[in-house]
């Protein structure tokens, strides 16, 4: 996990397993990215793995922005946290895009 400054305030790249095991370090880490006013970039592509911990975290760092003044903006969604915003149906809550691959073409593949 990294972070870097942006325009708009920071971005986190996330990498690894967001679960009950990794919670707390996870909180802590989320916590102190978020900026004051400012907007937090999280980059998901790296994520490999996420249970309801993980995405309470995602959650809490998303209310804690806007009560902050500021925002939370999920980009890169990895095949492990599209599955759980499918599984929930909570891609709204986020409110950013969420980009689904499309089926195969080839009939038989279904």
């Amino acid at each position: 996990m990294d972070s870097a400054a942006t325009q708009k305030g920071a971005l986190l790249r996330l990498e690894g397993e967001m679960n009950i095991y990794k919670a707390a370090d996870l909180k802590q880490m989320l916590m102190a990215a978020l900026p004051e006013g400012g907007t937090l970039e999280a980059d998901l592509s790296g994520v490999t793995e996420m249970d309801t911990a993980g995405l309470q975290l995602l959650m809490l760092a998303k209310r804690t922005a806007q009560q902050r003044g500021g925002d939370l903006r999920l980009v890169n969604h990895s095949p492990a946290v599209v599955d759980v915003f499918e599984l929930l149906n909570l891609g709204t809550f986020f409110g950013d895009p969420l980009v689904i691959p499309p089926l195969s073409s080839n009939p038989s593949a279904r």
